[in-house]
């Protein structure tokens, strides 16, 4: 009997010791090679189109599950950190970013550029340009600024601002070019949408924050302010920028666990790549038909095969 309850005493010790060591492979296993990509939605809709296919192509083209993590841009970085986040798949710079999670840390680095081309800068309705030719001019506007005024800019003009997350340079340039406006954050992207609609049907005037690639271009004329021309450094001090917007590369950033371990998943990531009326007929549907994301996603896979078979790895 001492020998039937040593036995099974080495069996029970066996047993809990390969147990053991399976628990904790499977803690060791690196992010992404679970099978589950965990990409950032951040909050704009063409953001969210460009998600949607990616997640689209990762869970019937390759076999992933993909969980979407909703957060705001400067959040979306800090995933990186406690990996809730593989992947975020459009980056509008974010030099101050890039520098704490790629350079310093090493958390996070760039899977490159996702073919979108992104413009930021101020913008009014087409009508009020064609009423006041020279309103495209930054140095003109002062002496509209009483057509902006609004119950929340006071004596000042108003200058709708869109989202607190998103990159803007806007309570600086309003201070730094002597322009009597008062920032005013609509909240979101929903937000200054409806206000550019309701400013163009109603002739309503508005001077706001806008960005491409952006599918209300497809609906409706808005104009871009002449800010002072961007130059390489102007915006190196946030506090002191007196220039317009640079030009936007978008890229595609990702967890460095991510990129070592993600295998297929990552290389599909690394050669995501389209176009802004891509992202804009996906973002249409999304935001005007009504469809879901996954649903605008599959509508876009289904008719663009040409362009996406090359985004999957051998």
């Amino acid at each position: 009997m001492k020998r039937v309850r040593l036995l099974a005493g080495l069996l029970t010790i066996a047993m809990v010791t390969a147990c053991g060591g399976s628990d904790s492979a499977e803690r060791s296993a690196p992010k992404g090679a679970d099978g589950t990509v965990r990409i950032a939605i951040n909050p704009w809709v063409g953001y969210e189109a460009s998600a949607a296919v990616v997640a689209y192509l990762l869970k019937h083209e390759l076999g992933y599950k993909v969980e979407l993590k909703k957060s705001g841009e400067a959040d979306s970085w800090k995933g990186f950190e406690d990996g809730t986040v593989d992947v975020v798949i459009e980056n509008w710079a974010h030099p101050e970013l890039k520098k704490t999670y790629i350079e310093d840390s090493k958390l996070a680095i760039s899977a490159g550029q996702n073919g979108n081309k992104g413009v930021i800068g101020w913008y009014v309705p087409e009508w009020m340009v064609q009423r006041y030719p020279d309103i495209t001019d930054y140095r003109n506007l002062s002496k509209y600024k009483d057509l902006f005024k609004t119950d929340k800019s006071g004596d000042l003009g108003q200058y709708l601002a869109g989202d607190r997350s998103y990159v803007t340079n806007d309570e600086a340039l309003v201070k730094n070019l002597g322009l009597p406006f008062k920032v005013v954050y609509s909240g979101s992207e929903d937000a200054l949408i409806k206000a550019a609609q309701e400013a163009t049907e109603k002739k309503k005037p508005l001077l706001m924050y806008f960005y491409e690639p952006q599918w209300l271009f497809n609906q409706l004329k808005l104009v871009k302010i002449n800010l002072p021309p961007y130059a390489i450094g102007c915006d190196k001090d946030p506090k002191q920028v007196a220039c317009d917007y640079p030009p936007y590369l978008l890229d595609k950033i990702v967890s460095t666990t991510f990129a070592q371990s993600g295998g297929r998943a990552y290389e599909l990531v690394k050669n995501f790549s389209w176009t802004n009326d891509d992202q804009n007929s996906v973002a249409y549907d999304i935001a005007v038909n009504k469809m879901s994301p996954e649903a605008a996603a599959q509508k876009w896979v289904e008719a663009n095969k040409i362009v996406w078979q090359e985004w999957i790895p051998a």
